[in-house]
């Protein structure tokens, strides 16, 4: 009878520079990130976890949302909306927003302290997207609404990471 077993790829770095992101109160103005290319390791699902410190005085009723999102041909290729699957500014329309990327997560910024670092929760990516398995290409995209931009330094560079899911069967 075979067994199954899950298999954990190591860390992974999602390319994301959120030093000095400027807040949007109604998200459509973030960054995307690079895209992670999953033709090769063909990973089933992957987890992501991320965290973000918070500029001078951040207002306490908003957040950060990130979005994720997911696609068969590379952004290269043919970009989705706004998103060219590269590390860099976006600004999408209101009504585009939520035609193009799924909220994966919102972490509220519960006291108005800068410099004050907050966890995103672990999530699944697929399950974000509503697929029982990853797409080829995906990404995400954040957006904050703190009133405040984030801190500028080296701790919003790259601050999310992700493991890939793949299932052994012997």
């Amino acid at each position: 009878m075979a067994t199954t077993s899950i298999n954990y790829s190591s860390n992974n770095t999602l390319t994301i520079d959120l030093s000095a992101l400027a807040s949007s109160s109604s998200f459509t103005s973030g960054r995307e990130s690079n895209e992670v290319d999953n033709t090769t390791n063909k990973y089933i699902d992957a987890i992501l976890q991320g965290k973000f410190t918070v500029g001078t005085t951040p207002g306490t009723t908003g957040g950060l949302i990130v979005y994720v999102w997911g696609s068969n041909v590379s952004l290269a290729t043919t970009a989705l909306d706004v998103l060219d699957g590269v590390d860099s500014a976006e600004t999408f329309t209101a009504t585009s927003l939520g035609a193009t990327v799924y909220q994966g997560i919102f972490v509220p910024v519960l006291v108005n302290t800068s410099n004050a670092e907050y966890q995103c929760k672990n999530f699944s990516v697929a399950k974000a997207l509503g697929l029982p398995s990853l797409p080829k290409y995906w990404g995400v995209y954040v957006s904050q609404n703190t009133g405040a931009a984030l801190k500028t330094d080296a701790a919003n560079t790259n601050s999310f990471t992700w493991v890939g899911i793949k299932y052994d069967i012997a």
